[in-house]
């Protein structure tokens, strides 16, 4: 996309500079006033008054810019261009300026609720930076007067400040990157399920960040906004189903928690089967092996604590 905007290269002046000037300006024309009303002087009156007025109109050319600002420059409706120069300066006062930031910005989207790549309901929420780069899409590109225009309660432009030009802004990237969101948390799971494998919304962070980042900075190009970081920073289930997944994923612990339990003991039984074998404490058949093992395994698997049984006669009885 053509990049339209380009810096302001009118004439600027320094603001100190010509704010003494236009003091002096008024000093003058209200000394010349005064003769003139003594002197009863038509000539002097007829300087005086023209040159308080154009120092009146010099007055309103004043601008002031910090770092992180830029002032969109207009003659009577025509792009003169984009200062950003920090400073205290004065320009034409017939140009009409806007001031946007340039600063970065911060969006706490509240959590939305969605559907995954499963169909089960999530509530979602992301957290973004951004910053405006292009100072004439931000103004032109998308319809930015109106609507801070609307918000400021006026019918004209000139009636919202920079602080109304910039809220709105924050409303269209907050509309943008909520249809971003949306449109990548559907496209993967919440979770993994059964033996289902791939990226999902809560262990693929990284690469799901990135791809948000990527459809939101497409959607905002329009406006000139550059996103800086965009990351997801709540993910649960909706409150509808919150219950069921739970159970399901205590089910999943209980369940790789046997394996481990189990993978274990019977490492532990074996274990000490060879170690009575190599040692020569007790020669065990078969029969007495499989009851060792299923009292070991009984032992070792069990949830309570096992209740011995001292046996106080002969073994092979």
């Amino acid at each position: 996309m053509e990049n339209k905007e380009f810096e302001f290269k009118g004439m600027t002046i320094n603001g100190i500079m010509m704010m003494i000037i236009v003091i002096l300006a008024c000093l003058l024309s209200a000394y010349l006033a005064v003769m003139a009303l003594v002197n009863y002087n038509f000539w002097l009156m007829a300087i005086a008054v023209p040159l308080f007025i154009l120092a009146i109109i010099c007055a309103c050319g004043f601008i002031q810019l910090e770092p992180g600002e830029a002032r969109v420059i207009m003659f009577f409706g025509k792009y003169r261009g984009t200062f950003s120069k920090a400073g205290f300066y004065w320009i034409n006062p017939f140009y009409s300026t806007k001031k946007l930031s340039l600063r970065a910005r911060n969006l706490d989207a509240d959590p939305i609720k969605v559907n995954d790549k499963s169909g089960n309901p999530v509530m979602i929420g992301l957290v973004l930076v951004w910053k405006l780069k292009d100072t004439y899409k931000a103004m032109f590109e998308v319809d930015t007067q109106t609507m801070a225009a609307g918000r400021a309660g006026t019918t004209e432009l000139g009636g919202a400040s920079a602080a109304v030009i910039m809220n709105a802004l924050q409303n269209f990237v907050s509309i943008q990157a909520d249809a971003a969101l949306r449109q990548v948390a559907g496209q993967y799971a919440y979770d993994n399920e059964e033996d289902e494998k791939g990226i999902t919304l809560r262990d693929g962070s990284d690469e799901i960040n990135k791809e948000l980042e990527l459809k939101i900075d497409e959607r905002l190009a329009m406006a000139g906004i550059e996103v800086v970081e965009a990351r997801i920073n709540y993910l649960a289930y909706a409150p509808e189903i919150a219950a069921v997944m739970l159970r399901r994923q205590q089910a999943s612990a209980i369940i790789s928690a046997r394996e481990k339990i189990v993978d274990g003991a019977v490492s532990m039984v074996k274990m000490a089967l060879d170690k009575l074998k190599d040692e020569g404490v007790v020669e065990l058949d078969e029969e007495r092996k499989a009851a060792m093992v299923s009292n070991l395994l009984v032992v070792l698997c069990s949830e309570d604590n096992a209740q011995p049984v001292v046996n106080t006669g002969s073994l092979y009885q």
